[in-house]
């Protein structure tokens, strides 16, 4: 089993969509995926058709406000069509302040996705916006990195800031030296704009692997996490979708070269 974490510590650059459309694609490949919303604003859970989802998530594998420790199986939802769900809730926040003093704090969900290794060829954790310990637990976790992000000057500075923070992880052997970046995606793009045309060469010319796929803007990328589906299944035909598909031929390739 594999794990790909999507990250970035800056919101609003389609890390949901990402994590839900890749799950969808590769599972219609046959792959088993168990998705994992890192993020408690439980958008990646909405996005799996859980509305107002109350029952049990993230928070009680973190054993986080009040709650005894669950194991991951016990909250897993099915999704669909081979497809797995860890969901999550507000609940989740409390991680980022009582896993400070836990001994192993960074280590929850690594462990959490040991006691399924057999079940999954590919986990696909959905971070959420910051630099805390729900990301730390992410990174520990993961095998490679995938940073999606919009193509602006605030956004390029924001992805060196992220470069970072992962290189420290690696760089700190008893947290994850093991950790690869599988690329930068550029969302909401728009080759006629200037500003993404020269977010992009920045990218390029600062050695930064910049995937050879972008992702197009649509407002049917917004509807399908608002309707409980990927863009892929909620408008196969769609530039968005198609991108995707093919952003899901280079996931495809690194599980090829990495699953033994």
């Amino acid at each position: 089993m594999k794990v790909l974490a999507i990250a970035n510590h800056k919101g609003g650059v389609g890390k949901t969509a990402t994590a839900r459309a890749l799950a969808d694609v590769l599972t219609l490949a046959g792959r088993r995926v168990l998705l994992v919303d890192s993020d408690h604003q439980g958008t990646l859970t909405l996005s799996c058709g859980l509305m107002n989802y109350d029952g049990p998530g993230l928070a009680d594998v973190y054993a986080v406000g009040g709650r005894k420790a669950a194991r991951l199986a016990d909250v897993v939802q099915t999704v669909g069509g081979g497809l797995d769900l860890a969901p999550a809730g507000l609940s989740l926040a409390m991680a980022e302040t009582e896993l400070i003093n836990r001994p192993g704090r960074e280590f929850v969900l690594s462990d959490a996705l040991a006691s399924v290794a057999g079940v999954y060829d590919l986990v696909i954790i959905d971070c959420p916006p910051a630099l805390g310990q729900l990301v730390t637990n992410a990174l520990c976790a993961a095998d490679t990195v995938l940073i999606p992000t919009q193509p602006t000057p605030a956004d390029v500075a924001g992805v060196a800031m992220f470069l970072d923070n992962i290189e420290a992880v690696k760089a700190n052997k008893r947290l994850n030296p093991r950790l690869t970046l599988l690329g930068v995606v550029l969302t909401f793009y728009d080759n006629r704009l200037t500003t993404h045309q020269g977010g992009r060469a920045a990218m390029l010319g600062a050695g930064w692997p910049v995937l050879p796929v972008t992702i197009p803007r649509s407002v049917r990328v917004a509807e399908s996490v608002a309707a409980g589906q990927s863009i892929t299944s909620y408008e196969p035909g769609s530039p968005p979708a198609a991108a995707y598909k093919k952003l899901s031929e280079m996931v495809q390739i690194w599980l090829q070269k990495n699953v033994k």
